[in-house]
């Protein structure tokens, strides 16, 4: 089988940027990992990682592309996970975050299995869209808080009235 997958940038900008590229269900991430490098004119030469996802698109487990836990949980590699161990029709959901320096970040999402077709070469880049920006978007690691326009001491209280303050200064 031949997953379709779509690779959209994680910008900010008026312009969506993505890619949408077929592979065999039996790649390796590392695999997948080359395909996108090429699709958005990447060199190849950075680190990067894909994450598990659920489907809020919350990070989960890490799989790289070397192991990096010196010696303690062993980690999973790209080149060692085949594409259909982490992505199927219940699991359609990646991060793939490329240049740690630079935190280039895309949400990988299966749109589609469908047969091999004869005479193809996999992968596959079947459609581009956008121009990728020279540099990596600016991420906000501030979460945000449906509270931020309440002022919890917008209350008209003067804290140093003790006289109109209502309480019984004996209550111990």
């Amino acid at each position: 089988m031949v997953y379709r997958f779509r690779i959209v940038l994680d910008n900010d900008t008026e312009d969506d940027v993505f890619r949408d590229i077929e592979i065999r269900e039996t790649d390796s991430l590392e695999d997948l990992h080359n395909s996108i490098t090429q699709a958005f004119g990447f060199d190849g030469i950075e680190m990067a990682s894909f994450y598990l996802s659920d489907d809020e698109w919350n990070q989960g487990e890490e799989i790289s592309m070397f192991d990096t836990s010196e010696g303690y949980d062993k980690m999973r590699l790209m080149s060692e996970t085949p594409i259909n161990d982490v992505s199927d029709e219940n699991k359609t959901k990646l991060i793939y975050v490329y240049d740690f320096l630079n935190m280039w970040t895309f949400y990988v999402e299966l749109a589609e299995i469908v047969e091999e077709t004869q005479g193809t070469d996999y992968p596959n880049l079947m459609f581009v869209h956008g121009q990728i920006p020279t540099e990596a978007p600016q991420k906000s690691f501030e979460a945000e808080n449906e509270y931020d326009d309440y002022d919890e001491f917008d209350d008209d209280f003067d804290v140093d009235d003790y006289d109109n303050l209502d309480f019984d200064e004996n209550w111990n």
